[in-house]
């Protein structure tokens, strides 16, 4: 099943946090429709930045292997000016994402709020229902969490998919081929730079998800175990145990909440341990990869020293695009499990009885 996918491992339907995620995002109000359009735009700048800081680094390596002093210079005054546009864009970024993922998560809040407004409150949820039982933990951290992590992700997924696009146009034009002779015939590999970098995220990435196949339950499950202990602390700190035996079993009852938290962050610590193996790996080795394809070049003397480094750049930039995967995974995992325990508060709401005759539907407030 896919990470964002309408069911999750444990049969919720997540059509409920679409739907109110729906309602925020598409309602062409003013303050939403100018967030997507500044998002967008700043996407694209950045984009724009990252393509004329890469040129800068073919340009500054070439005037330092001619040792060019006054063309050293010049860059040196481009590279202030591409970088002090860069920084500003970013804090731009950070303003937008966080003001989306605030307006987002206010919506959801009080769409949630408003559907449980209306159903009575004197009947619990749904015992079944997999961690219904605690709907305060699920409301503040789990809502926070399933709005904070999307806005991230497909910003960032977009950013990759658009530089990924860019950069293979630059490692295709300053790569060019290049030509081996396996077992004494000629062979020329056009735009092996960009089949280089393509054979190796496809490593990354088939090691990362080999690695982290078993992330989301994990995930999940360490969530699930954190809001009963909580849960089984609020009841001990509410309650005034009438015996000692009553007292000795709650103690054993929060003794045995703590254990599984415990166990779930134990999971949790192996699980990143061998994703960052992965990660880490793909780190250091991603660099020298680059500039080991391109050192046959350079020493023919079919590549200047600037263009070696363009090239090893866009590589890196190029392989962290295709690589959105690796990088994100964990952040993934976290938002499939608090999205389908959102999903779930959600139907345990819909099915407590309702305190008066009017829809629910009718109630809930649309995006302000």
């Amino acid at each position: 099943m896919g990470l964002f996918s309408h069911n999750d491992s444990n049969g919720h339907n997540l059509s409920g946090f679409w739907q109110l995620s729906h309602r925020f995002w598409l309602s062409g109000t003013p303050r939403v429709t100018g967030l997507i359009a500044l998002l967008i735009t700043v996407v694209l700048a950045q984009l724009t930045m990252q393509f004329y800081l890469n040129l800068w680094n073919r340009h500054f390596f070439d005037a330092l292997e001619r040792r060019d002093g006054a063309e050293l210079w010049t860059q040196t005054f481009v590279f202030l000016a591409l970088a002090c546009t860069s920084i500003c864009l970013a804090a731009t970024s950070v303003w937008a994402r966080m003001t989306g993922q605030r307006h987002w998560r206010e919506s959801m809040t009080r769409s949630i709020l408003a559907k449980w407004s209306l159903k009575r409150h004197d009947e619990p949820m749904n015992g079944h229902d997999h961690g219904a039982e605690n709907p305060e933990y699920r409301l503040a951290e789990d809502v926070r969490v399933a709005t904070d992590a999307p806005v991230d992700l497909i910003l960032a997924f977009l950013s990759s998919v658009l530089t990924a696009l860019t950069f293979f146009s630059v490692l295709w034009s300053v790569g060019g081929s290049i030509v081996v002779s396996p077992f004494g015939s000629r062979l020329e590999i056009p735009g092996y730079l960009v089949l280089g970098v393509i054979a190796y995220s496809t490593l990354m990435t088939a090691l990362m998800l080999w690695f982290g196949r078993r992330m989301t339950s994990i995930s999940e499950q360490r969530n699930q175990n954190e809001a009963e202990f909580r849960a089984a602390a609020e009841v001990l700190r509410g309650c005034q145990p009438a015996t000692e035996a009553d007292e000795a079993g709650w103690m054993e009852r929060l003794e045995r909440r703590l254990q599984a938290v415990l166990r779930s962050w134990r999971d949790l610590c192996w699980q990143l341990v061998d994703m960052t193996l992965v990660s880490h790996g793909n780190f250091l080795f991603a660099p020298v990869v680059a500039y080991f394809l391109c050192f046959p070049k350079y020493l023919s003397g079919a590549m200047s020293l600037g263009e070696v480094t363009q090239s090893a750049a866009a590589f890196v930039t190029v392989q962290g695009a295709v690589n959105w995967l690796v990088d994100n995974y964990q952040r993934l995992a976290d938002w499939r499990s608090s999205a389908n325990r959102v999903a779930a508060l959600l139907a345990a709401i819909d099915r407590m009885p309702d305190d008066s005759p009017a829809s629910v539907e009718a109630a809930e407030p649309l995006p302000r």
